[in-house]
């Protein structure tokens, strides 16, 4: 859910035309930098000389392994970066004699013998056989580019920046220095208004003098501008031109289109008569590149599919959020859209992608970093008195220890006495490495009794299972009942766990199930209008108490209701009167909802049949709550700490759209198994149900964000609900829901170099502790928009805007979303492309961050999910709502599978005889993901796709039938649509048993059923061809369409 922060009127409303923040035609939504005049949008970039590579020292510390997509180049170190060590300089540098004449000569630096040279082409309309400029335009040229004593003083545009600039690493090679004339249309003033991408002025370099960034001396013919000294190196104004072997001049490279995939750092340097700006520096190796374009006429869109990038490493969460700060709690827990938080509120608005996080405050650990408990049994919990954050590595001690500053507020705080501890040398406390608290992003805290309103609540599990005819006859009252009873003794909280169950039809039956009692006791109410609970202190009993009475109440249910042929629902009733049950201790009520609700308070009727309604302004009311009686039950529900589950079975419509939002306001979500049938869903709702029952729950839980001065979190997305501005109420919470909040500075300009951000989770712990789960993080605050893209992480930017993008399906048409998500896009990219547009010639290349090149893959994978694709005939309404309520609760790790699943050849697998553990084996095929478009299926292959939500076995065509026959028995040639997959008795099945065991294991949230397609098998073999993002289907854009698309309107007023 999404909610403005009511506290704060100031802050804009939703737009009516544009939710997501797009300004109206006719505003700018940024300032771009200003045109250029002249050919700037040439593509020629003279081609470097490669060097030969000196020894390079590398300092272990600070090196970091880069990973190279396919068919990208990784941009190389920046030239001021403190990792990057200069090279010993050869003899030829030195200047042997300083100062013996006014115009110095140096030695040629040697070159490798492979040197590349331009191939030569047609002149250019207006110059010479040898690329000659015209008459008048220079005069006396030499026929090479060696500096002569007699050389004419040439104008040169903008002088540098400041004088002194870093000199070359190893791995480059120094720039070559032309006469500017001939090339001086290509070559565009330094744009002053593009901030440098590092504000820092670095250190005088040896051989350059420190010379002020603001003073600007332009270089004098007569005497060189770089002061040298014995030993040192001193380059030359102007270098020798690489290309020596053309005589008569230089011969331009040929013309077209820049080879395509990423441009490196080497391929985007331009000649220059003197040392570029340190600003131009940093910026040259900042951004990613890829070459867009076609000929006249063409139908090739002019990229390589295969060129594109795509996570075939799944989600990677970033390095560089607890590099930077290591004592920063792990990215599992906290994730920011950018670790680079802008200065200004100026800046943010150019920002244009969601600025924000990503919380998972419960988030499973791997064994043996588990968040740590503390215990402050003398002091009580340490907190800041103003702010009231709690203690953490990041707050700052004085007054030899007695006191303690406030990361957030910067407010002294006196130290209890029994928490006193001397400061060393550096003004650390000597117990630092003994203190959890001070040394760890993470911890948990035992609440005292302060921190109780009442009593500790038990562990409590209330069940409302729908009796009618077509649950019976699905199956689904026998697996619910045969799976509650295995889960008994698994509940947390024993002995303390509470538990009851209500059943109904067109009435509602309570169960008696009293420790002393040998049989369960069935009491019926029919009067719907006004409901009254029989016996209330018996109906919820203490499951260690009861459990006799409890199993036999389990294993009788499916026959009580064998021969019921009753088809009403009176689900709302039945809710109100599982309220008024919990109503005293609050707990979990897991709801299992069969059919559309018809009888009482609640009822709901068909709707969504009407096609014309699609594709109008009365679309959006399909997929809202059509009676307001289940949100304000919702409310009633938060209040007294009751979190609800929905388990969603349906062969026809039941308005997941109303029932749903029961879970979404109480911090649950929302099971869906469309046209469920025991014999095939069996083993998906009894592991999701059992998983439900057994994982950690926080119970009776709020959370609150804190942050540092000049900012705050205005806006909240996901499951729960606000109870004030800043307090998100979660009733049960568990490891597998995220929320995601927006960030805004409430100053104009921020005049702190760090922000901090502190996440605060109050609850019950299943054994009856009351406990404060506490993550802490650091950010930079930064001046430069291109950091800020830098520092981006793709993850949490796609986790927010999926959030955002489905709350705004509840008020617009799923176009005008699938609109508004690209448009977002494109705005972010513009602004990205102007940062580099005055000092790069782009042309027709597509550029972007690095840290955000799978941003265009995502959103397309986002317009084509379920929750935002096609129209009415793409999803039934059921559908679409259910994976909206899934999404808006998914960590980022699931959502980003769910967006682009997982793509694997496994018939070679199968094949191979083993030569080593299964297991290797396993994991060497998990690795070996795919592209997600039909080019990456061969007939005569086996394929397994795999979003996390579901199993795809795509039997080729031509695939050898010695694998199906191992595979399926003796059905291989059936129509698989009645073929179930199961383990068999053979080497081949029992390694894909095994595979699906692994990938299963690897995310427990949801199980995985497997359904099998054959190739050419309609419309059977839809539900993949629909899954594959990267390809056209059905008019929506593939990735190149998208990418061309995108890339068009972003070149639009640039």
């Amino acid at each position: 859910m999404g909610t403005e922060n009511p506290a704060h009127p100031s802050y804009p409303g939703r737009p009516s035309t544009a939710p997501f923040g797009v300004p109206p035609p006719n505003a700018r939504p940024f300032s771009p930098a200003p045109p250029m005049a002249g050919p700037g949008s040439s593509t020629f970039r003279p081609s470097m000389p490669s060097l030969s590579q000196p020894n390079v020292p590398h300092a272990s510390s600070s090196s970091t392994a880069v990973t190279e997509a396919p068919g990208f180049q990784v941009c190389p170190p920046s030239f001021s970066s403190p990792s990057v060590i200069s090279p010993p300089l050869p003899p030829s540098h030195v200047n042997q004699n300083p100062g013996s004449e006014p115009f110095q000569h140096f030695n040629t630096p040697q070159f490798s013998q492979n040197a590349q040279v331009p191939t030569a082409r047609a002149p250019a309309v207006g110059h010479g056989p040898f690329g000659a400029p015209p008459s008048g335009q220079l005069s006396n040229q030499p026929p090479t580019y060696r500096p002569t004593q007699n050389l004419p003083s040439v104008s040169m545009g903008s002088p540098p920046h400041r004088a002194t600039f870093p000199p070359p690493s190893g791995n480059v090679p120094p720039l070559p220095s032309f006469p500017r004339s001939s090339f001086q249309q290509s070559y565009p003033a330094a744009d002053v208004s593009v901030p440098p991408s590092r504000p820092t002025v670095p250190p005088p370099i040896s051989g350059y003098p420190n010379q002020q960034p603001n003073v600007l001396e332009p270089a004098s013919v007569s005497q060189s501008p770089f002061a040298t000294r014995p030993a040192g190196y001193g380059p030359s104004p102007q270098m020798p031109s690489p290309f020596q072997t053309h005589q008569g001049g230089y011969v331009e490279p040929p013309q077209g289109p820049a080879p395509l995939g990423m441009h490196s750092r080497d391929q985007m340097l331009h000649a220059s008569p003197g040392p570029p700006s340190n600003a131009m520096y940093g910026l040259m190796e900042d951004f990613s590149s890829l070459s867009l374009g076609s000929a006249p006429g063409s139908l090739d869109p002019g990229i390589d599919p295969k060129a594109l990038p795509r996570p075939l490493d799944g989600d990677v969460e970033p390095t560089s959020f607890t590099e930077m700060f290591p004592l920063n709690c792990h990215p599992r827990y906290l994730r920011l859209t950018t670790s680079a938080i802008p200065n200004s509120q100026s800046l943010t608005s150019r920002w244009h992608l969601p600025l924000g996080a990503v919380v998972c405050p419960l988030a499973e650990a791997p064994r043996g970093e588990e968040v740590p408990l503390v215990n402050f049994i003398s002091t009580g919990i340490i907190r800041c008195r103003r702010c009231r954050t709690y203690i953490n590595p990041y707050v700052t001690f004085t007054d030899t220890g007695r006191k303690w500053c406030c990361n957030l507020c910067s407010l002294l705080n006196d130290v209890p006495g029994d928490y006193y501890a001397p400061l060393d040398a550096n003004g650390k406390r000597i117990d630092f490495d003994q203190r959890l608290e001070l040394s760890e992003g993470s911890v948990e805290f035992v609440a005292p009794t302060e921190y109780m309103v009442r009593p500790p609540m038990p562990p409590l599990y209330f069940f409302l299972i729908d009796a009618s005819v077509s649950a019976v006859r699905s199956g689904m009252i026998e697996v619910v009942a045969q799976t509650i009873r295995s889960c008994l003794d698994d509940l947390p909280g024993f002995p303390r766990t509470q538990i009851g169950f209500i059943t109904y039809d067109s009435t509602i039956h309570f169960y008696n199930l009293k420790a002393s009692l040998t049989q369960p006791q069935m009491m019926v109410v029919s009067d719907l209008d006004d409901i009254s609970v029989p016996l209330p202190d018996d109906l919820l009993v203490n499951l260690s108490e009861s459990k006799t009475v409890v199993e036999t109440f389990l294993d009788s249910l499916p026959s009580l209701f064998q021969d019921n042929m009753n088809a009403e629902s009176a689900f709302g009733p039945a809710l109100k009167a599982a309220f008024m049950v919990m109503s005293q201790l609050g707990g979990k009520l897991l709801i299992f909802q069969n059919m559309l609700p018809s009888l009482g308070v609640g009822r709901l009727k068909l709707r969504g049949d009407d096609v014309r309604v699609y594709g109008t302004d009365k679309e959006p009311a399909l997929r809202t709550p059509e009676d307001p009686f289940y949100k304000q039950m919702a409310a009633d529900l938060t209040k007294y700490q009751i979190g609800v589950n929905v388990y969603a079975f349906n062969d026809k419509y039941t308005d997941i759209a109303s029932l749903g939002t029961l879970a979404k306001y109480t911090g649950g979500q929302v099971y869906h198994y469309p046209a469920f049938q025991s014999a095939f869903h069996k083993e998906k709702l009894r592991h999701e149900l059992a998983r439900d029952l057994t994982r950690e729950t926080a119970w009776e839980a709020v959370m609150r964000i804190r942050c540092g001065k000049g900012i705050r979190f205005t806006s909240f997305h996901g499951n729960f609900m606000l109870r004030s501005t800043d307090l998100l109420a979660l009733p049960a919470v568990d490891c597998d829901k995220a929320y995601a909040m927006q960030l805004s500075l409430e100053e104009t300009l921020l005049t702190t170099q760090t922000v901090y951000f502190q996440v605060a989770l109050l609850y019950t712990a299943s054994c009856g502790e009351r406990r404060i789960r506490v993550h802490t993080a650091a950010a930079r605050v930064v001046t430069d928009l291109g950091e800020m893209y830098r520092q981006a992480d793709t993850g949490a930017v796609v986790s927010l805007f999926s959030r955002l993008a489905i709350e705004k399906t509840l008020l617009y048409k799923l176009e005008d979303t699938r609109t508004a998500v690209q448009q977002r896009i494109v705005k972010a990219l513009r602004e990205y492309r102007n940062l580099y547009a005055g000092q790069h010639r782009l042309g027709g290349r597509m550029i972007y961050p690095e840290s955000l090149k799978y941003l265009l893959l995502y959103g397309l994978a986002l317009c084509k999910s379920t929750a935002l694709r096609g129209s009415y005939a793409d999803a039934s309404l059921d559908e679409r709502s259910a994976a909206g309520f899934t999404m808006m609760a998914l960590p980022v790790k699931t959502l980003l599978k769910l967006l682009y699943p997982r793509l694997l050849r496994v018939d070679e697998f199968l094949v191979k005889p083993s030569t080593s553990s299964n297991d290797a084996e396993v994991e060497s095929i998990m690795k070996n993901r795919l592209p997600l478009t039909m080019d990456s299926l061969d007939s005569r292959g086996l394929y397994l796709f795999d979003d996390g939500f579901r199993f795809i076995l795509w039997f080729g065509r031509m695939l050898s039938p010695e694998v199906s026959k191992n595979l399926l028995g003796q059905d291989f040639a059936a129509d698989l649509l009645r073929v179930t997959f199961s383990e068999r008795e053979t080497e081949m099945s029992r390694k894909l048993c095994a595979l699906l065991k692994k990938l299963r294991e690897s995310d427990p949230s949801y199980y995985q059923l497997c359904y099998l397609v054959r190739q050419g098998e309609q419309p059977r073999e839809g539900i993949i061809l629909v899954n594959m993002v990267d390809d056209q289907l059905g008019g929506t854009n593939g990735y190149v369409d998208w990418t061309m698309q995108i890339h068009r309107q972003v070149q639009q007023n640039a």
